[in-house]
């Protein structure tokens, strides 16, 4: 497992980890760097209309380690999420400063993601969907509620065009330090 300690510390330098093919951890700071601006996220119509249908019940934390677990579920992609990177994100879940958004559907959980929180940043890390609009509706859900707590940065690692649809862009690793630095000076409970 990795130290929480030390996983709060390369998260507040920009840097997170990734279980690599031979079962290593590395450890990476992309440039340019995958943020979504809260004041810039997109929705498009069909989602805006899934959201009003409240086809999905929303819910904070209620099985953490089911969200990581379902992430890592890829065998086709391969995954970053080994045991070692649920035993430390559990941990800092443990501590507070790891969360999920999940949808449910007939009492299944049916899609979401997870996250680790520090002052006004949220670092996402993974999202996955059984269900079709799931994880777009978890991603609405997330970016709602940190609006609403006052968060100033959601980074989303790498820039991907599923998350450009949403409004995310890439900007350059000087410009996100800068970013990050503002945002953990602040307060935000998530």
């Amino acid at each position: 497992m990795i130290d929480p300690a030390a996983l709060v510390r390369a998260y507040r330098e920009g840097i997170f980890p990734m279980a690599l093919e031979d079962g290593e951890i590395g450890w990476f700071s992309p440039n340019p760097r995958g943020i979504i601006p809260l004041d810039g996220f997109r929705i498009s119509s069909r989602l805006a209309r899934v959201l009003r249908q409240g086809k999905f019940e929303i819910a904070i934390d209620r099985t953490f380690e089911g969200v990581m677990r379902a992430c890592a579920e890829r065998p086709e992609e391969g995954t970053w999420i080994s045991e070692e990177i649920v035993e430390s994100y559990l941990a800092l879940h443990r501590l507070g400063l790891a969360h999920s958004v999940e949808t449910w559907q007939a009492g299944q959980l049916a899609g979401g993601l997870y996250g680790v929180h520090l002052g006004g940043a949220f670092f996402g890390e993974s999202m996955f969907h059984r269900v079709t609009d799931a994880s777009k509706v978890a991603l609405a859900m997330l970016v709602d509620r940190l609006v609403r707590h006052g968060f100033e940065l959601l980074d989303v690692q790498w820039l991907t065009p599923h998350l450009e649809r949403f409004g995310a862009v890439a900007i350059p690793r000087r410009e996100y330090l800068a970013r990050l630095a503002r945002a953990l000076k602040r307060n935000s409970e998530f």
